[in-house]
């Protein structure tokens, strides 16, 4: 029997050649990488640039991912897809042409917020959720038109119910968990995971500490009966994995993700302010080479083979089948 697809619906690690062996170490057959958080255009060109160099340098590993057919053809070659993603607007700037110029280069998904007010829709730390800009609507419309995914994972509650109800595409919440299990900031309430489901959309739930009940001591079998509550609600072919996996990067790197360039302060974010820095993964999952131990704790957690299937990785290449493609 053919093993399913093994697909990480978000990471942002600090790329090198032994994290690219440890997803073919891992059986990972595609990774949604982020490439922006506060980039302007220039400067995400720029880490396109360095993509381009790593996929020249590491052909035998890894490849760059535009479809689901680049998936599966990743996966018979024994590579990994690639597939560009921006947890802010900030590469559009304020201008609707970037969006169908960043789809034609690559990227797949895009976060209408990171945590503040964008000029699209309300982050989840904001104190109000006003919802959807105009302009927020308007770049809606033109992401369904060319296949560029919205992803609403550090969105406040208003704005991602509102875009649910505009998009004339599903969307995905790549990486967050539900609030009722663990009531982070970023956690999605329960009403927010139907209106997605219902919508056909993705949720990828998380491994990063603060997005977990007990975080880094979260156990697997507690991450798993969260995952199986969900599926009870949901449905099992809504949910993925999004690992949120920041895998060797400098502490310093946090401050870039919370503070861009729009504070002179330091937002510490998630968890306590004693402690910015990366907090350590639970000990069931360091990097790519342990997706097969969530396989064996969704088996315990009494899922079905087909739906264990769906939630590694057949539910994530369902949705880039469907959510790539002009509308």
């Amino acid at each position: 029997m053919t093993r399913p697809h093994r697909i990480d619906g978000l990471q942002y690690a600090n790329w090198s050649e032994k994290i690219f062996r440890q997803m073919r170490e891992g059986g990972v057959d595609a990774v949604h990488v982020t490439i922006a958080y506060h980039e302007t255009f220039r400067e995400t060109v720029l880490n396109m640039e360095q993509w381009n160099r790593w996929f020249e340098r590491f052909p035998e590993l890894i490849v760059q991912g535009r479809t689901g057919a680049d998936v599966r053809r990743a996966r018979a070659e024994g590579r990994t897809a690639i597939i560009f993603g921006f947890q802010n607007p900030s590469p559009i700037e304020d201008d609707i042409g970037l969006v169908e110029i960043l789809h034609t280069l690559g990227a797949r998904f895009m976060q209408l917020t990171y945590n503040n007010q964008s000029l699209l829709a309300t982050g989840c730390y904001e104190a109000e959720d006003p919802g959807l800009t105009r302009m927020g609507r308007e770049v809606i419309a033109e992401m369904n038109r060319v296949g560029l995914v919205i992803d609403m994972s550090h969105s406040a509650e208003r704005s991602t119910l509102e875009t649910i109800e505009a998009s004339t595409r599903p969307i995905a919440i790549t990486h967050a968990n539900p609030h009722s299990w663990h009531p982070a900031l970023r956690n999605k309430s329960d009403t927010v995971i139907r209106a997605l489901a219902e919508a056909g959309g993705m949720l990828g739930f998380s491994l990063y500490p603060h997005h977990l009940k007990g975080g880094t001591d979260c156990t697997l079998a507690s991450f798993c009966e969260a995952m199986a509550r969900t599926a009870e609600m949901v449905g099992a072919e809504h949910l993925g994995i999004g690992s949120d996996l920041c895998q060797d990067q400098p502490d310093s790197i946090v401050e870039w993700m919370r503070t861009g360039r729009w504070t002179k302060g330091v937002d510490f974010g998630e968890g306590s302010a004693d402690a910015p820095g990366f907090p350590p993964m639970p000990d069931w999952f360091g990097d790519n080479r342990d997706f097969g131990t969530i396989e064996t704790g969704l088996r315990d957690a009494g899922f079905s083979a087909e739906d264990v299937a769906g939630i590694m990785g057949e539910n994530w290449l369902r949705f880039f089948d469907e959510g790539f493609g002009a509308s």
